[in-house]
């Protein structure tokens, strides 16, 4: 017995439940995450999210993200992520997001590295947070679209050049544990086979394979596994983004992220003599590589960041959360620098997609962090990720109600399905990162 539904989108994330929220009523939706709903990169995000303030911003807004991707952005691309803004912006507010406004109750604006004008909308500096906290309440308002954690996305199903499905992992903490008596995995989670007539991968980055990221561990790119095999199209998987300044501990964990809006703000880096080193308001691939030198010229694990220059008001109210998880850490960062070292922060490259996220395979999308559509090029803009994420969602949604009518599948393919070579799971995933691991590691000519 397999599952059935309509649309079944992979990752809880903002791209995976806007998507979800754009489909049509009636539609039946189904949303897979890989561990609970809350634990995904979404909810990490602190800076903000871009927007094009005014149309006199739009050609420095428009530059400001190809100088940072060094020119190799996806142009059409970006101009419809910045042209979707403003109404984006507008229907976020329209679920409840609060954005950080002044006395009079308009939308207050930071700025981060390689921004030329302050055009990031915040809350806090748990932004990511606050959007994806209040979409997932949304989704659950929803009477056609099912949530279900702790089902691990291991395969696709497909006959021919269509996509029909997935293949998961259903672990016994899931409502879908019971669901059918197919073949167990060494680790005890049920094989199941999941028949849909559209497919979307929103399932996250690639952090999970590094030793140091400010991603969840449990992210490791499954999907760009899956695509390899498949022979979907990939497009720039070198393309890994390095964040300058996370906190130091000397611990082997997820790294904590010292959002770019500390350095918009006015943080400087300073090296063991107390020196200012670089331009801290330079695109994250410069900054973290003067960091790489100077921790190599000292011999030094760390550099330090120092919040001297930033009102104190401003730390406790705009960075609220930083400057409590530092103090956890045994820093005050009102009146001392904080040790700091880059770590692997986020993926340019991904699926190869479309305009409307359409991957190379038929009725197969992927959306967020999953895909790449072009509009980070080398090297992504501060704060450009969620307004991505959020945008390029709605449209696969929006191409999915226009093509949805006569999708059908071949439950004939799914009934000859053999799911007993998913139980070895220890090897699956080891196959899935060392094939990444390759693409990653290819160095254009």
């Amino acid at each position: 017995m397999c599952y059935q539904t309509d649309v079944l989108i992979v990752g809880s994330g903002v791209a995976g439940l806007y998507c979800a929220l754009k489909l049509p009523s009636d539609l039946n939706v189904t949303v897979i995450t890989k561990a609970g709903l809350e634990e995904c990169d979404s909810w990490l995000a602190q800076g903000g999210i871009c927007v094009l303030r005014s149309e006199q911003d739009y050609d420095a807004y428009y530059e400001d993200t190809l100088r940072a991707g060094h020119y190799e952005n996806d142009r059409s691309s970006v101009d419809i992520m910045i042209r979707s803004s403003q109404q984006l912006i507008r229907d976020l507010v329209s679920y409840g997001v609060e954005f950080e406004r002044d006395e009079k109750g308009e939308l207050l604006y930071t700025r981060e590295g390689a921004h030329s004008a302050p055009r990031i909308l915040f809350h806090e500096d748990i932004t990511g947070k606050e959007i994806t906290s209040t979409l997932l309440e949304a989704v659950r308002k929803l009477p056609n679209v099912t949530l279900y954690e702790h089902t691990t996305m291991v395969d696709i199903i497909t006959a021919g050049d269509h996509c029909q499905g997935i293949v998961a992992l259903v672990g016994p903490e899931s409502e879908l544990a019971g669901f059918s008596d197919g073949p167990v995995t060494d680790d005890g989670r049920l094989v199941l086979a999941m028949e849909a007539r559209e497919v979307v991968w929103a399932c996250g980055g690639i952090g999970g394979l590094f030793e140091h990221s400010t991603n969840f561990p449990h992210l490791t790119g499954d999907a760009l596994g899956i695509a390899i095999r498949h022979g979907i199209r990939l497009r720039d998987p070198d393309y890994v983004q390095i964040h300058p300044t996370t906190l130091y501990t000397g611990r082997h964990e997820r790294s904590f992220l010292i959002s770019e809006s500390v350095r918009g703000e006015g943080g400087i880096l300073l090296n063991n003599k107390g020196e200012r080193f670089v331009d801290e308001l330079l695109p994250r691939d410069v900054v973290s590589k003067a960091i790489f030198a100077e921790m190599e010229k000292t011999g030094e694990k760390h550099v330090w960041l120092s919040m001297e220059k930033i009102p104190k008001e401003t730390i406790l109210h705009h960075f609220h959360n930083i400057y409590q998880t530092c103090l956890d850490e045994g820093y005050d960062v009102t009146k001392e620098p904080i040790p700091v070292v880059p770590a692997q922060h986020y993926f340019m490259g991904g699926v190869d997609v479309n305009s409307d996220s359409r991957t190379s395979m038929r009725q197969l999308y992927a959306v967020g962090e999953t895909s790449c559509n072009g509009v980070h090029g080398a090297n992504r803009l501060a704060s450009n990720s969620l307004l991505e994420s959020l945008v390029f969602a709605q449209r696969a949604a929006e191409r999915i109600g226009q093509e949805f009518a006569g999708k059908t599948v071949d439950h004939e393919v799914t009934r000859q399905m053999d799911l007993t070579g998913y139980t070895d799971t220890k090897k699956l995933f080891a196959d899935y990162k060392a094939d990444i691991l390759k693409e990653v590691s290819r160095i254009k000519v």
